[in-house]
């Protein structure tokens, strides 16, 4: 493999979890598609040069591809973004962006558990029928908003300046440091108890707390319910569009799926840390960052363990 290939492995791309499969076997099998790809190719050719030692020549240690990746729980099918070479400063300034994720959340009404999961241990039953979509609707504006002043709050922002209110109309605030869940949208997308559909916009979100999300609703509503699905649609830049499907996960397109998202992220990282980045953490498609084999981490990004496993 040329240099010209390797220096295309730094960057993010997405993949799809498919629901039962574990983190760390996704992980495995997209470094394993990675390395036959890269041994597949034909070396570069070495370079000959004649050199005069007093002492014996030392040897160069070939760098290892190396592949890690965040935990993330069983629960759920996910949208995942994993970064390799650099791409992993890419996963670190994603983060402290605090860029926002999009789920589908599934819920039934009618019973409660002791994990908030439809197979968990049942701890209690309830009726439902009083349970309407305006008082669904109802409850989904009261927490959103609650959420909303609480991103307020851990934005350290003063409201009553013009930069502030710029940055409300734009959407853009963002907490300043690590905050617990915070809710930004919320809405009902399927009614027909007892299931329903939510469609919920969030950061900072764990497992547990999506599941206790649906269970809280429950009692809102003088009721119960528990989580039955939770997938991931967005994260930040990425959609269900850029994941890869299982079969793609070969080294063509990889490569290919880096390369067509490096603008999306740039601009995305331009927009949200523009005064701390660098050039060098802001490649677009053309340029290349290092010719050496990469030394890289392989990570899922997941703000708190909360993408799928």
């Amino acid at each position: 493999m040329g240099s010209a290939g390797l220096a295309r492995l730094h960057g993010l791309f997405a993949v799809y979890k498919p629901p039962g499969l574990k983190w760390n076997h996704l992980r495995d099998t997209v470094e394993l598609q990675l390395l036959k790809g890269l041994n597949a190719g034909r070396p570069p050719a070495p370079e000959q040069r004649v050199r005069f030692l007093l002492g014996p020549m030392e040897g160069s240690k070939e760098k290892e591809l190396t592949l890690t990746a965040t935990s993330v729980p069983t629960l759920t099918d996910h949208l995942l973004v994993l970064g390799v070479g650099h791409g992993r400063r890419l996963l670190t300034d994603m983060y402290n962006a605090h860029l926002t994720k999009d789920y589908t959340v599934r819920g039934l009404l009618g019973k409660a558990t002791d994990d908030f999961c439809e197979d968990g241990r049942l701890v209690e039953k309830t009726t439902y029928d009083h349970v309407t979509r305006e008082k669904l609707d109802r409850i989904l504006a009261v927490i959103q908003g609650s959420h909303q002043k609480a991103l307020v709050m851990y934005s350290n922002l003063d409201l009553q300046t013009q930069e502030a209110y710029e940055m409300a109309v734009r959407g853009s605030i963002r907490p300043m440091n690590k905050s617990p869940m915070l809710i930004t949208g919320i809405r009902c997308l399927h009614f027909a108890p007892p299931e329903f559909l939510l469609e919920v916009q969030c950061m900072h979100e764990t497992q547990k707390q999506l599941r206790r999300l649906v269970h809280e609703i429950g009692l809102e509503l003088k009721s119960t319910a528990v989580c039955s699905q939770v997938r991931r649609t967005r994260d930040g830049c990425f959609t269900l569009d850029d994941a890869l499907l299982r079969t793609q996960w070969d080294l063509h397109s990889i490569q290919g799926a880096i390369q067509a998202a490096a603008p999306r992220v740039a601009a995305e990282l331009e927009k949200s840390l523009s005064p701390r980045l660098g050039t060098q953490q802001l490649l677009g498609p053309g340029q290349h960052c290092d010719s050496q084999r990469p030394r890289s981490s392989l990570k899922g990004q997941a703000a708190g363990g909360a993408a799928g496993g």
